[in-house]
């Protein structure tokens, strides 16, 4: 794979509270510039965002329930429903962390569901949080958010103990199959993790070092 094919699989991330508007102004350009897939930041600048990549192929992606994902579905589903018309067209949320310990599934499933259902048409990912689970709890996340109607399923928020793993992502991709995605997000600061990422299945990477990685793909060649 080339820079121009690695650039495709990224989504250009800027989650910083403290981030300005001036920062995801430059966030966007950086993205429209190297053809990232989708800018991701929080939903106060969702709108923002969506303005300056209007026209463009680069998506605007908002969070929700970010990044605890401790919020009632009603609320996440509210919050995604602002999204959506504020201008995203892809979203990520964080899945309802107690219940699934619980072992609540209904509680998981109904969770993202509603989400799902507050932004039907667009693309939505399920963050999993995979540093606070066990294996059967990352398998039994991917599966509900399957069945949830979850067009991808991503590793971490990158605001708890640790972020993608190679060893995650390859449990995740051979949990969901063929037919969802994995986003691999948290800690891809470099072309070798996002290589190494990319070959134990995920096809999307949620990273603010989007341009380093592209960089480094044109520096080396293809990858």
């Amino acid at each position: 794979m080339d820079a121009p094919g690695l650039a495709g699989l990224i989504d250009h991330t800027l989650l910083r509270a403290d981030a300005t508007a001036a920062e995801v102004r430059r966030l966007c350009e950086e993205a429209s510039a190297h053809r990232f897939k989708a800018v991701c930041v929080n939903p106060v600048h969702i709108g923002l965002v969506a303005e300056i990549l209007a026209g463009g192929d680069v998506a605007p992606c908002s969070v929700v329930g970010f990044p605890l994902g401790a919020v009632p579905p009603e609320d996440k589903a509210v919050e995604a429903a602002g999204a959506v018309r504020r201008g995203a067209a892809e979203i990520d949320m964080v899945i309802a962390l107690g219940a699934l310990k619980d072992g609540d599934r209904a509680a998981v499933r109904a969770d993202i569901a509603a989400v799902r259902a507050a932004c039907r048409g667009r693309i939505l990912k399920v963050i999993i949080e995979t540093c606070l689970l066990d294996e059967a709890q990352k398998r039994l996340a991917c599966t509900l958010a399957v069945e949830a109607g979850a067009d991808f399923v991503k590793t971490s928020t990158g605001f708890s103990t640790g972020g993608a793993t190679v060893a995650d992502v390859a449990l995740m991709r051979a949990t969901v199959g063929d037919a969802v995605g994995v986003k691999a997000s948290g800690g891809v600061r470099s072309l070798e993790a996002a290589r190494a990422l990319i070959a134990a299945g995920a096809n999307r990477l949620g990273t603010s070092s989007g341009v380093a990685l592209v960089t480094a793909g044109v520096a080396g060649g293809s990858y």
